[in-house]
């Protein structure tokens, strides 16, 4: 079997990673309709316990919100991913978040894109919880989130196919 998986290339489809370390959790436990009502697209949610955001793969930032709660980035097989740092968080009009990269950047999985206070943003009354979005959800065929557990950055969250 091995040999014609060799051969032939087992396609795993494109996955991406956690933005941050937390607990991985379903789009649906996102109390912002937007969100778990996946009108901008598919994802998860991640309760950070982390106030670094960094890269959900290897592409380009092709957003950053000017008030550092979110950024967005286009992966190289063309996955569109916004990260979401908390809800209503755009309210604060970027104070608790630092920008660490710039629109037009190419970035690998892991690279810092943003670094949010979270106890602060919290004491403001805000909730942490973090959607990842696929943007362009109706371009792939299955998108596959992993298993609500504890990540880290980089562990896998998402498995996608065209």
């Amino acid at each position: 079997m091995k040999l014609f998986q060799g051969l032939f290339g087992k396609n795993d489809g494109i996955r991406l990673v956690s933005p941050t370390d937390g607990k991985l959790v379903s789009i649906k436990e996102v109390s912002d309709p937007t969100f778990s009502e996946e009108i901008l697209g598919k994802g998860v949610a991640v309760i950070p316990s982390d106030g670094k955001f960094c890269a959900p793969a290897d592409g380009t930032v092709t957003t950053v919100f000017p008030t550092g709660h979110a950024a967005a980035v286009t992966t190289e097989e063309g996955v569109e991913v916004l990260i979401h740092i908390g809800l209503d968080t755009v309210k604060l009009d970027g104070k608790h978040f630092t920008i660490r990269t710039e629109e037009g950047k190419k970035v690998k999985a892991g690279d810092v894109l943003i670094e949010a206070d979270l106890e602060k943003i919290k004491e403001e009354g805000y909730d942490i919880i973090t959607p990842v979005i696929i943007c362009n959800s109706d371009d792939f065929s299955s998108i596959e989130p992993e298993a609500p557990a504890q990540v880290g950055r980089g562990d896998y969250i998402v498995t996608l196919k065209k």
